[in-house]
């Protein structure tokens, strides 16, 4: 089937109205994204716009027309790689308004006498710039490094700079060994990859932004609001795999904690006081424990620690510490009155006697027990590992 110019930019017009349309429509649903989501459905009418007065710019007189769908179509490139800057929190104002004046003055200067070569050659450049740079930013995206769909649009982007940059070096040289009959045929291939551009490109775009949506509200399902740590049900499913996988290949200990008397500060000093003591301890812990450890709080006053690689004599160093620490820093002072929190702190490591996670937690449950009726603010061990720490 023959598909001649008009067909092509039809076409063009078509998904690229379609996908400004489908991006506005989503703005809605993804309200951390609305503003960059608004600045995309905008660049893709853009684009559209100039997809139109592309195809009738013969219909103005010299180089007006091939001048205005230029500098509207670099306009609408620009708005696409402002909409994907600002997923980074970047702009590029300055260069987007350097990059629209130097196209207004090519054509102003040089339209009347060389137009078929700016048409056909120069005005690929900015096109490619501005692609280039999306591709850019989609892979220095360091909040969506984790999303596949990111590696798709970059991809595309960087395809779609590749081929204008293309147009605009390689082109000049075909045709002087070929003909103008190659203009032809980089006119019609030109449309046809611009066609998959604007179809390819939003709905990737669109993915990434959802994928990203999906996984922060997974994130939120298993953080705790009040300390940012994992909350129960993500150490339950986490913590079983990380016991299943280690099996009996390397050790993994579990600390649990319980802050003494938190319902006196609570009931003494109010829930806020109680609230900033606990986002004090889950500070102090994580710096204790490290990256590599699992951290949760699994009720009220109640966290747990799972330390994998860590025999019990050091995961009892990992405790202490943040006994320590965590005793010599809370410090809250109400109407001149300081309140001190200390922590209780109850270990035991996988073995014969300890093989899942509720196992474990059982027995630290119990050390726990041990050093509430010590009098607090100590660490204590499992039996099985009291044991194997006195041999």
């Amino acid at each position: 089937m023959h598909l001649d110019l008009i067909t092509f930019y039809l076409l063009a017009i078509g998904t690229l109205l379609a996908s400004s349309g489908l991006t506005l429509w989503e703005h809605r649903t993804h309200p951390r994204r609305s503003k960059e989501l608004r600045i995309l459905a905008a660049g893709y009418a853009t684009l559209a716009i100039g997809c139109a007065a592309a195809a009738f710019r013969r219909d103005l007189p010299g180089a007006l027309g091939a001048g205005l769908s230029n500098f509207i179509i670099v306009a609408g490139y620009l708005l696409v790689l402002r909409g994907v800057a600002c997923l980074n929190k970047r702009k590029y104002s300055a260069s987007s308004l350097g990059i629209l004046v130097l196209v207004a003055l090519a054509w102003a200067v040089a339209g009347a006498r060389w137009q078929d070569a700016l048409w056909n050659y120069v005005s690929a450049i900015p096109i490619a710039v501005a692609s280039g740079l999306t591709s850019l930013e989609l892979l220095r995206s360091e909040g969506m490094k984790s999303l596949k769909s990111r590696h798709v649009a970059v991809i595309v982007a960087g395809i779609h700079a590749l081929f204008y940059a293309a147009r605009a070096s390689v082109l000049p040289g075909l045709v002087t060994v070929y003909g103008h009959d190659m203009l032809s045929i980089a006119a019609k291939i030109t449309m046809y990859e611009g066609v998959l551009y604007s179809v390819i490109l939003p709905m990737t775009l669109l993915a990434m932004i959802r994928e990203e949506t999906h996984s922060q509200l997974l994130q939120e399902s298993q953080t705790d609001y009040l300390t940012g740590l994992g909350n129960r049900r993500w150490f339950f499913e986490e913590g079983a795999r990380v016991v299943r996988d280690s099996g009996v290949s390397q050790p993994v200990s579990l600390l649990a904690f319980d802050l003494d008397h938190f319902k006196t500060i609570n009931d003494r000093y109010g829930h806020e006081t109680g609230d900033a003591v606990l986002k004090s301890f889950a500070e102090i812990t994580r710096s204790v424990v490290g990256p590599k450890a699992l951290l949760a709080r699994i009720g009220g006053e109640e966290f747990v620690a799972l330390l994998p690689g860590h025999d019990c004599l050091r995961a009892k160093e990992v405790g202490e510490a943040v006994v320590g620490r965590f005793a010599r820093t809370i410090s809250h002072r109400i109407r001149n009155v300081v309140i001190r929190a200390t922590v209780s702190v109850g270990l035991a490591q996988s073995g014969s006697e300890a093989a899942t996670l509720a196992d474990l937690l059982a027995a630290a449950d119990q050390a726990l027990y041990s050093a509430k009726s010590l009098g607090g603010n100590r660490l204590e061990l499992a039996q099985t590992d009291a044991r194997r720490s006195a041999a």
